[in-house]
């Protein structure tokens, strides 16, 4: 549950005493000024794990939020709009550490425990028509998680580099007046595909809000803020099965598996995706062989993508690459 609401006049003040309330075991305030005690005490030879909680601001500017409760990214939005009294649906997307609408920031399926998250909210909608000119459009698209597509990247000199009022960070609403939420990326991405060479189609698009601080960064890293945040050796990662749990971060061979498989993944079918990399990445990190790493694809979730034998062997050939890199340096 939230424990700051941004009605508070006293929102700055409120943050500080509740980190260090948190921090002492004492008690802290909710959404409706109530004292809530932390978990972190020991009640005999029982004991209860500290529960977890997460700065938050709106991404256009906002007080500082406490946010805890969440085990998936929809639960997440949904203690976010609690705590600022918005819809969930108002949320595009997070970016971690940064506010600007940074794709290498952005939340997927995990959150280092000292990350500060901002959340980005809809802003001015648009429509644009498109000339298919070409067979690629140099789109890369990913998901929140929660039902909204949008664009993480743009091919410089593609398709859409030349449409004006496309931008990283906008969320596919329409596509032909058809609606494309509550679609996951990979779809979104097969229907942009299917559109014949040579035509014409319509996208409702969907910025996020800007406001006067707020840049566009979607290569750049960002400015972290300040206290160390995003400098910690724990995440918590969210599981297909609903769970979170917390995790030590990936080493630097298995980070650069998994961004190998995502490159193959934008390059094969146009998404991205840390999530789903990470997930093809684990069904492949105790596999021998391509063949058992087929059959393990096969019996997932991951069938219903219908990866070709040759894109298997792609993936196959990502993971291992990172395995016997790992085993040289150890």
């Amino acid at each position: 549950m939230p424990l700051f609401a941004k009605k508070s006049n006293k929102s700055f003040d409120n943050v500080t005493a509740n980190e260090n309330n948190v921090a002492n075991g004492k008690p802290v305030l909710t959404n409706g000024g109530h004292a809530q005690r932390s978990n972190s005490s020991l009640n005999g030879s029982d004991f209860t794990k500290p529960q977890l909680i997460f700065h938050c601001q709106l991404a256009h500017g906002s007080p500082t939020g406490l946010i805890t409760g969440f085990s998936s990214v929809r639960e997440l939005y949904q203690k976010i709009g609690e705590c600022y009294d918005i819809p969930q649906e108002e949320i595009l997307f997070c970016t971690l550490n940064s506010h600007k609408v940074d794709m290498t920031k952005l939340l997927g399926g995990q959150i280092g425990l000292d990350d500060f998250i901002f959340a980005h909210r809809k802003g001015q909608p648009k429509e644009v028509e498109v000339l298919k000119s070409e067979d690629a459009l140099g789109l890369t698209i990913t998901d929140n998680g929660a039902g909204y597509a949008f664009i993480k990247r743009i091919k410089e000199g593609s398709v859409m580099d030349r449409v004006e009022h496309i931008l990283v960070g906008d969320h596919i609403e329409k596509l032909d007046g058809v609606s494309m939420v509550g679609k996951r990326h990979y779809e979104v991405a097969r229907l942009l595909k299917e559109v014949p060479t040579g035509s014409t189609f319509t996208l409702r698009l969907i910025e996020p809000v800007k406001s006067g601080f707020q840049g566009i960064g979607p290569r750049s890293q960002g400015r972290t803020p300040g206290r160390g945040y995003g400098t910690g050796k724990e995440t918590l990662r969210f599981k297909a099965n609903g769970n979170a749990e917390i995790e030590e971060k990936f080493d630097e061979s298995t980070q650069a598996g998994i961004e190998a498989i995502n490159n193959l993944l934008e390059s094969f079918m146009g998404i991205n995706d840390n999530e789903l990399a990470t997930l093809i990445w684990d069904l492949g990190i105790d596999k021998s062989n391509s063949m058992d790493f087929a059959e393990a694809v096969d019996n997932s979730d991951l069938e219903s993508f219908g990866f070709t034998d040759d894109f298997i062997i792609e993936l196959w050939g990502a993971i291992t690459d990172a395995r016997r890199k790992k085993a040289e340096k150890n």
